[in-house]
């Protein structure tokens, strides 16, 4: 008995032991904690921290686009997405309810506003288990004014998701220089795609900010918490060169080749030799960079991207070089037809086949666009001296204008038929920038421009401005050779008897250039297309010839033509219009005759209704007036600007703002007349003006959607 209880004494002792020693080594465990605020060698209340802290970005927003003018090309505006929250439970008060509580008055409600029957929306907002549903398509990029008028319904659960848009106002103006942005797959920030918008992306989308705080299990912040807060760096605005006119008569001039000749490709490039400055830039096919639409047509930018054999546009920088050397004598003769290379079984023919018109002068050679004149040419000039001269106006490689993805061409030199075909633009490869940039060094008295497109960068935070300085790319000749090479080149576009350029002679302005017709490599091996319709058809020119101010460059590649229809005939269609438009545009002095006038605006702010119309037709414009008031209280364009003759002059007027009748207008009158209206432009299509979602005479407010279709006539 006596031995049990101590043995119950002795483990009653034991028990005690151990849990006293446990209670020490925890005491000793909480008092560390308490005074170091480590545990296993990590500090807890940064452990505690982090797993409170929480951090949301604030996006930057992407900085725009503009002309040369200030008018926007791309920009970013917010569209809303349409959601209905369905979860009963988000509900706190029944007074005020958060999901939707009736799905029939819903439905009827939300199918006057969306392209969405009400039955399929009755469907989505009856479905179960689901916190919230969307819209698809139907629910995405609603307007500002359309989301007031939903939100005046009053309908519980239906919210809306502000999502930043990238919109391009003008369509496919400009397009493929301009090209587009869109959101990354994972990040969810905007980036350049193409064009501008992927070249000038560094400096467009900017740097997203960031919000850290102390937030529950649910994201809220807490009570009393410290937020940390970066500012986001909004993206830099970027101006090109493009000069908004210029630019519409080149897509007015390309829409009207497009549709009557249906060509596989054709562009243009317009650009100031003194400067280098791209004026105008375009393309078709092309597409709409806000829909996307014709993309898959129309992916790369044909000026900067592709490079082709020239054909005999090249011979302007042939006879340059010839003209350099001292070897370009015009009065000088050779027997044209065919010129042997050595071991090389087939000649080198004139373009009638070989037969040549005897024996001619140089000059004539040249105006007849005589390929036996160049290649024997590069007999005077020496071959190894006139690659000498490819190198030096710039071909082989890029010209670095500003535009991804830029190709090189080549200068196919490798054996004696190759460096002969090369003289009159066969084999060797360009493109259209290269031959811009060689154009400028003829038009600038030996002084070669590099082109750009880009006119300055600018900060809207600090306003700090990066300008773009004209760069001199070389001096391949001099100014004298520069101005013979004009001169010569005149006499293609007025010999009315031997000149192939004769279609391209302006009245009132003497146009000089060089035109070309390249032969397309067969894609299927074995030399080239053959038939009419298969050549790139071009015209390299620049006017006035005795002081250049505008190069035009004018490609089509394979245009449907009608029997009897020469190739030079859509060529003709876009370099005549856009040279002399440009040029009137531009108060260019005509080689004969008076300057083309131009109009002056004065301001009409201020003044009455029948006053300002008044004066705007004695300045031989044609005023559109949009409103209902007597006073004028702005005006589009604006005081100063200079117009052609015959151009509209919209004046808004007090009281209330009044839809024009706009079918008929250009593309950049009806950007005018929605810009002064405050309207939200959408266009379609290419042209002139055939149809309005607002009916004329119709009362507008500020931010109402205008929907407008073009066709060309």
């Amino acid at each position: 008995m006596k031995s049990r209880k101590l043995n119950t004494n002795r483990g009653a002792a034991i028990l005690f032991i151990i849990f006293g020693l446990s209670f020490f080594i925890i005491a000793v465990r909480f008092l560390t904690i308490e005074i170091t605020g480590q545990a296993d060698g990590k500090v807890l209340a940064a452990k505690a921290a982090k797993k409170y802290l929480r951090t949301s970005a604030i996006p930057a927003s992407r900085g725009n686009i503009y002309d040369a003018s200030g008018e926007v090309i791309a920009e970013n505006v917010v569209s809303y997405n349409l959601v209905a929250v369905l979860d009963p439970k988000v509900t706190i008060d029944p007074e005020h309810p958060k999901h939707v509580v009736n799905p029939r008055k819903t439905a009827q409600a939300l199918a006057k506003y969306i392209d969405m029957p009400e039955s399929k929306i009755y469907s989505l907002l009856t479905q179960k288990g689901r916190f919230q549903v969307e819209f698809g398509k139907a629910g995405q990029d609603i307007p500002y004014n359309v989301k007031n008028e939903i939100q005046k319904q009053n309908l519980p659960g239906i919210q809306f998701e502000a999502v930043p848009k990238r919109t391009y106002p003008n369509g496919s103006f400009a397009s493929h220089l301009v090209g587009y942005a869109q959101k990354n797959e994972t990040g969810g920030q905007m980036a350049g795609v193409m064009g501008i918008e992927k070249s000038m992306n560094a400096a467009l989308e900017g740097k997203d900010g960031k919000i850290s705080y102390e937030g529950d299990f649910w994201g809220y912040i807490l009570p009393n918490a410290h937020k940390k807060v970066t500012k986001p760096k909004n993206g830099e605005n970027v101006y090109l060169t493009i000069d908004k006119k210029i630019q519409s008569f080149v897509e007015d001039a390309l829409g009207k080749v497009q549709k009557q000749y249906n060509p596989k490709k054709a562009f243009v490039v317009v650009a100031d030799p003194k400067t280098g400055k791209i004026l105008a830039m375009g393309q078709r096919p092309t597409f709409d960079p806000e829909t996307r639409k014709g993309l898959s047509d129309a992916w790369q930018d044909d000026p900067v991207e592709t490079a082709y054999e020239p054909g005999s546009t090249m011979k302007i920088f042939t006879l340059a070089a010839a003209v350099q050397e001292g070897v370009f004598h015009p009065n000088a003769t050779y027997k044209s037809g065919e010129f042997r290379v050595k071991n090389v079984p087939n000649p080198i023919k004139d373009h009638n086949g070989g037969v040549g018109w005897g024996r001619i002068t140089f000059l004539e050679g040249l105006q007849r666009s005589s390929n036996v004149a160049f290649a024997t040419l590069l007999d005077y000039i020496k071959q190894d001296k006139f690659k000498q001269y490819l190198e030096a106006f710039g071909f082989g490689k890029q010209t670095k204008v500003g535009l991804p993805n830029e190709a090189s061409g080549k200068i196919l030199y490798d054996y004696p038929i190759e460096r002969y075909t090369s003289t009159f633009g066969q084999g060797t490869t360009v493109t259209a920038m290269q031959m811009i940039q060689a154009a400028t060094a003829i038009a600038n008295d030996g002084k070669m421009m590099k082109p750009y497109v880009v006119e300055k960068v600018v900060n809207p935070a600090t306003g700090k401005t990066e300008k773009t300085k004209p760069t001199v790319a070389g001096n391949p000749i001099s100014a004298d050779t520069a101005k013979k090479v004009r001169d010569y080149l005149r006499t293609v576009v007025t010999n009315k008897k031997t000149g192939t350029g004769t279609a391209y002679n302006i009245p009132g302005y003497e146009v000089t250039g060089k035109t070309g017709t390249a032969q397309i490599p067969n894609p299927n091996g074995g030399g080239y297309l053959t038939g009419t319709d298969n050549y790139i058809f071009s015209f390299l020119g620049m006017a006035p010839k005795d002081n250049p101010k505008l190069i035009v460059y004018a490609v089509v590649q394979q245009p449907h033509l009608k029997a009897g229809e020469l190739g030079g005939e859509p060529v003709k269609a876009l370099f005549n219009p856009i040279m002399k438009n440009s040029l009137q545009y531009l108060n260019i002095k005509p080689a004969k005759g008076k300057t083309v006038r131009l109009a002056k605006l004065p301001d009409f702010t201020g003044d009455s209704r029948s006053e300002a119309t008044s004066a705007v037709k004695a300045l031989g414009l044609s005023p559109v007036v949009l409103g209902d008031g007597d006073a004028v209280t702005a005006q589009e364009p604006g005081a100063q600007e200079q117009l052609l003759p015959g151009a509209k002059v919209f004046l808004k007027t007090n009281g209330n703002k009044v839809m024009p009748d706009i079918r008929g207008f250009s593309k950049r009158d009806v950007a005018g007349a929605a810009k002064l209206l405050g309207l939200r432009l959408t266009i379609s299509g290419e042209g002139y003006a055939v149809s309005q979602s607002i009916p004329a005479k119709s009362k507008v407010k500020s931010g109402q959607a205008l929907t407008v279709k073009f066709k060309n006539p």
